[in-house]
């Protein structure tokens, strides 16, 4: 049997959303700046995508910068927002599960003379927006936290960092790459200036993303050339993406609820199997959690062997973000909850997803005693 369970590294494109798209590869294929028929034809759809992207946010058509990922994305959100607003000040605020395309980003602006916070979090891996308060300086120009983190899953008080951020008159930005069409994602609720989410999380295409920019935001542009979206991101538009974007947001606004609830199901049976194994540990929020993934720990286990002898039995899975499971270093996440590092190196991080089916959970709760057990006996 083949199980993919890895949703949270990419989630295949629905055949819904590639049905949208194919036109727009050879026969809807103008550029969206052209002022002839073949241009407005593109033009139009690409608005269309983009009012159905907002939609799924409670955001204006107008407020959406659609960009190549959610990297790209945070990139924007950081440096944009540092470089446009540095007469006011270069003190930045992050947190420390941040994923790394914030952190990297982070610490490539201290290099050009900013100063960025990293703020802790407790055991379940949530900020605490006291911390944030405290953190504010009269030079403090942008707070960015996770709404939902990409390795154990735990939900941020997004809302009641955003007021804190917004009665302090300090831009907030948050990375929703992970919860964008999984939980409801309303950007006036949650107080935030900025926000990125990313199609290929949401069984969209890889290759786009995009930035919700509140009406107002001074914002400096990372790319410059024909003005495209707004004058912020010049580049030709990635069409079939961003029309394949708009797909999956549509599916996901219809079908968000039902599919969480079955989802959510799906993961506390897996939960529940894999927390019968010996020293076996849950990582992250019991409740404040997606829907969607699952993280644990096992004493005595390697994560990398996990992953491989796991693979080996046809499943799928991860041992940390699908960014960094290259590297040896254990996971910045689970460290920053308190984990050793032998204890962060022996994670497995399990992500259901639309097409995850009960005979699959049961399947990976049949193997994984097995594999645990087998590994644990070579490692002594």
């Amino acid at each position: 049997m083949k199980v993919y369970l890895d949703y949270a590294a990419t989630t295949p494109t629905d055949p819904r959303v590639l049905k949208e798209m194919l036109p727009f590869f050879n026969k809807k294929f103008g550029n969206t700046m052209s002022l002839h028929s073949f241009g407005r034809e593109a033009k139009l759809a690409a608005e269309e995508a983009r009012e159905k992207v907002a939609s799924l946010m409670n955001a204006e058509a107008s407020e959406i910068i659609f960009t190549g990922s959610a990297t790209e994305s945070d990139n924007f959100a950081l440096k944009g927002i540092a470089f446009a607003n540095k007469e006011k000040g270069k003190h930045i605020i992050v947190s420390s599960i941040e994923h790394h395309s914030v952190l990297d980003t982070a610490k490539w602006l201290e290099k050009q003379g900013f100063e960025v916070t990293y703020l802790p979090v407790d055991k379940y891996g949530l900020v605490n927006p006291s911390e944030v308060e405290k953190s504010i300086r009269k030079d403090t120009i942008l707070v960015s936290i996770m709404h939902a983190n990409n390795e154990i899953g735990t939900i941020e008080p997004i809302e009641e960092i955003g007021k804190i951020c917004s009665e302090h008159g300090v831009y907030f930005h948050t990375d929703a790459a992970q919860s964008y069409g999984k939980i409801p994602v309303d950007v006036k609720k949650m107080n935030v200036d900025l926000l990125t989410a990313s199609a290929h999380k949401i069984y969209g295409p890889k290759g786009v993303g995009l930035l919700y920019l509140r009406k107002g935001v001074k914002i400096e542009p990372l790319l410059h050339g024909g003005g495209h979206e707004f004058g912020l991101r010049s580049s030709t538009l990635n069409l079939p993406g961003i029309v394949g974007f708009g797909a999956a947001a549509e599916i996901a606004k219809k079908e968000m609820e039902k599919e969480g609830k079955r989802i959510e199901k799906l993961r506390r049976r897996l939960e529940k199997g894999v927390l019968k194994i010996e020293n076996s540990h849950l990582n992250g929020h019991l409740e404040k959690r997606l829907p969607n993934i699952a993280n644990f720990w096992f004493d005595f286990i390697e994560g990398e062997s996990l992953i491989m002898s796991l693979d080996i039995k046809g499943i799928a899975a991860s041992t940390g973000s699908a960014c960094s499971s290259e590297s040896l270093e254990p996971s910045h996440v689970l460290l920053a909850i308190g984990l050793k590092h032998h204890q962060a190196h022996g994670s497995l991080r399990l992500s259901l997803g639309r097409w995850t089916k009960k005979e699959e959970i049961d399947y990976v709760l049949k193997v994984l005693p097995e594999v645990v057990e087998n590994l644990r006996k070579i490692s002594f």
